[in-house]
């Protein structure tokens, strides 16, 4: 029976060795974090230094670090209406970008009257000139745009939105949950007000993610009260174990991004040329920079959740976009947001490399699309 290829790390990762280690090194601890006595001290060491590893990644100071239960968590927690920045205006708005994560165009804690839209182009990247004419007319706004869209891969010009947002007396929150790992990302560098991270994303573990701030944020209110775990800004015992696993997973992520990037879009170009070559494939937000490994295709006629079950039964794990809670194939509303017809956005397959992906599970998976188009799209 031939080994299955797993092409869907934009959904989640394997975990990494230097993750799993971690975590099981930490279930072997006692104590609670909040704990003064010696068993405490020693869970508490791993959070904080598993704080300080992200906060020296992504360019933060660890006090300014939260750590919470997922990616949705952290973006939840940081579409508050109650932020001020350095100069101590406080944001009464909310505009986030039409090809935003779900949990980020869920709003928040902004009323939904509060909350606006920003457009994309055709190829998926924010329209800036758009997010000015937003910014005009208005009190200022928290604007969320990520850093890399999950189903196309597009990188956003967060860095010009954040001139932008500035210069309006606004605040800019990144999701850089997909980029962190594949491409560098510095809160400094970008202008990141606020951005947040999930650890089953970069190799490790399912259940935590975190929230970072830059220096001079405040009026941050905590979603979860009860307790003054996370600087009082999350309640709640902190998971040891996961965060540990958290901290090490970004370790082994940074040291190896530039090695892997560089073979992950390779593999991506090998997979592109390929796909073009079979059934009329078409890449989306092809011409715009995009993630190292992230492969969002369709062809005439293709129906998605077709599609995704023959890659299945083929031994390739696919996806139709973003990981659906539903477990079901939904049509694409980043697509929707980019202008195409609803037929075009419900025959879009994405495939998603990482660092274990080798250059024959591309000549699986394309080998696989030349037999299921010739089955799926005959006539």
């Amino acid at each position: 029976m031939r080994t299955r290829v797993y092409l869907d790390w934009n959904a989640t990762t394997p975990l990494r060795p230097e993750a799993r280690a971690a975590i099981l090194a930490a279930y072997d601890l006692t104590g609670n974090p909040s704990s003064v006595h010696a068993e405490g001290r020693e869970a508490r060491r791993l959070v904080e230094e598993a704080r300080a590893t992200l906060a020296a990644a992504v360019g933060a100071q660890p006090r300014n670090v939260v750590f919470t239960s997922a990616g949705t968590e952290a973006n939840a927690l940081a579409l508050s209406p109650g932020l001020r920045g350095r100069s101590g205006g406080q944001v009464e708005r909310l505009l986030v970008s039409a090809v935003e994560h779900v949990s980020v165009l869920a709003g928040g804690r902004f009323p939904a009257d509060k909350i606006g839209l920003i457009q994309v182009t055709r190829s998926g990247v924010v329209d800036l000139d758009h997010l000015k004419a937003q910014l005009k007319d208005g009190p200022p706004a928290l604007v969320s745009i990520m850093a890399a869209n999950n189903e196309t891969g597009a990188l956003q010009p967060v860095a010009e939105a954040a001139t932008i947002v500035h210069e309006s007396g606004g605040l800019l929150h990144v999701d850089a949950i997909q980029a962190l790992g594949k491409v560098p990302f510095d809160i400094n560098l970008v202008g990141a007000d606020l951005a947040t991270f999930s650890a089953h994303k970069i190799g490790g573990p399912k259940g935590v993610g975190a929230l970072v701030m830059s220096e001079g944020i405040g009026g941050l209110e905590p979603a979860l009260r009860g307790g003054g775990q996370e600087l009082n800004r999350r309640a709640g015992t902190e998971n040891v174990a996961g965060i540990a696993g958290f901290g090490a997973a970004v370790k082994a992520a940074l040291q190896a991004l530039p090695e892997d990037a560089k073979r992950m879009t390779n593999l991506r170009d090998h997979l592109e040329n390929g796909l073009r070559g079979i059934a009329g494939a078409t890449i989306f937000a092809d011409g715009v920079a995009r993630l190292p490994n992230t492969v969002l295709f369709t062809a005439p006629g293709l129906k998605a959740e077709t599609a995704v079950i023959g890659f299945d039964l083929e031994g390739i794990a696919v996806s139709s976009g973003s990981a659906c809670s539903s477990g079901k194939v939904q049509p694409s509303h980043v697509l929707s947001a980019m202008g195409y017809d609803p037929a075009v956005a419900q025959g879009a397959v994405r495939l998603s490399l990482g660092w274990s992906t080798e250059p024959e599970h591309i000549n699986r998976a394309l080998e696989a699309w030349r037999k299921l188009g010739n089955t799926l799209l005959k006539g």
